[in-house]
């Protein structure tokens, strides 16, 4: 499937890294990912929900692995997605015992794609470089990239207070978000070098520098990315929900992104009560393909309404549009090539009706407030039927599919 899009800004040259069957960073796509909220123990209940973030669309999954029993259920929840034919690489995520869980269990280390590494939370001391030690061996060991990400809740002590030292003999002091800016950035670069000493490859490599504020989300990563040439995860850790959450975590990383800063995206949402985890995975896509960096999914235009469209029932078609093409995206994907690049345009009103219908591959203007009870309907351009009646949602409906059908080729065809 091509889902590239042409972007205004160039991307960020970075190593390549190969999770799986994907391969992340270089000149690849931007990779979307989530992270399970089940009880890892729960093999089925987190193999349904791995799946179900698959198939909404992320491309990597991240599980909790935070006990022996969590590390048991990973190969049996492998197990399960393949009988679900569910093929995402899962990582694991690992944090305090993560050297423990890999050594004791080795099913769980070979089965998963990826391990996460917070170098904040491995360990004090001694114990810190023997413990990331132990992770980085196990990683050698199975061929398994790794990312290390820095949370700035849990950031190095020691490291930090090297820097505050550091900084406290400086002529001209720095403040106290720049002292942790860098602290992150540190903590990232320096348990890369680590790693590479003991001899993992430098493309089996990938950071992350978590903060929840966007402006330090934005600082930090340009910092990084000047300082390397790892690929970069982004993300704003604990984003919040709803409307919050998705401003926050899109204002952040859709800067970076138009600076070609970014490889790999995860939207941090806290779902609404009894809310699909499969949210933030939506978002992730919607940003990506509204900056036009890659297509999912046909994006359809609608009219915002004003006091000439009185009637909402160009809300509610354009409402059942959207849910018919995410409906049936699962089945276009596999049955015609470029479908996900379609756009589709529901509008209320002569006023920009037409015009906005003529400049997507397929759309509607519906009757405003005193105008002719007729929609034209627009194809590539040019206007094909008029639609007049109680049955226009339905007919629009057929006359979509029906041009899906038309102008997308078939895959595989004979």
């Amino acid at each position: 499937m091509n889902n590239e899009l042409n972007s205004s800004s160039p991307r960020r040259l970075t190593r390549a890294v190969r999770i799986g069957a994907l391969t992340v960073g270089g000149d690849f796509p931007v990779v979307v990912q989530s992270m399970t909220n089940t009880d890892t123990v729960d093999v089925l209940k987190t193999a349904i929900q791995c799946a179900e973030l698959a198939r909404a669309g992320s491309e990597l999954v991240r599980i909790t692995v935070n006990t022996p029993e969590a590390a048991a259920a990973v190969p049996k929840i492998i197990e399960h997605l393949a009988k679900m034919g569910v093929a995402v690489p899962l990582i694991g995520d690992f944090h305090y015992n993560g050297h423990r869980l890999l050594a004791d269990h080795p099913d769980c280390a070979r089965g998963l794609a990826k391990y996460r590494i917070n170098p904040g939370n491995v360990g004090h001391g001694k114990k810190r470089d023997e413990q990331f030690a132990q992770m980085i061996e196990i990683a050698c060991r199975y061929d398994k990239p790794v990312r290390i990400g820095v949370n700035w809740g849990s950031l190095d002590q020691d490291l930090l207070a090297r820097i505050m030292d550091e900084n406290a003999r400086r002529a001209a002091p720095r403040g106290a978000i720049e002292i942790m800016r860098e602290a992150m950035v540190s903590s990232a670069l320096e348990s890369a070098a680590k790693a590479e000493e003991m001899g993992l490859p430098g493309d089996h490599i990938i950071l992350s520098c978590k903060v929840s504020g966007v402006q330090d989300l934005i600082a930090i990563y340009r910092e990084l990315s000047r300082r390397s040439d790892y690929p970069l995860h982004l993300g704003l850790t604990e984003a919040g929900m709803g409307s919050k959450g998705i401003v926050a975590s899109t204002a952040a990383m859709s800067v970076l992104l138009q600076d070609g800063i970014g490889d790999t995206i995860r939207v941090s949402l806290t779902p609404e009560p009894g809310g699909s985890r499969t949210q933030e995975v939506i978002v992730a896509q919607e940003m990506l393909q509204t900056m036009g960096l890659r297509a999912f999914t046909p994006m359809v235009a609608a009219c915002p309404g004003c006091g000439r469209t009185t009637s909402t029932f160009f809300q509610e078609l354009a409402q059942s549009i959207q849910e018919h093409v995410r409906s049936h995206m699962p089945q276009w994907r596999t049955e015609y090539d470029g479908v996900e690049n379609m756009t589709l345009a529901v509008m209320g009103c002569i006023v920009n009706g037409p015009g906005e219908s003529k400049h997507a591959n397929i759309g509607i203007s519906l009757p405003g407030t005193g105008e002719v009870p007729a929609a034209p309907v627009f194809e590539d351009g040019a206007k094909t039927v008029t639609l007049r009646g109680e049955h226009i949602a339905e007919e629009f409906t057929a006359i979509v599919d029906r041009y899906v059908a038309r102008t997308y080729p078939r895959k595989f065809a004979k």
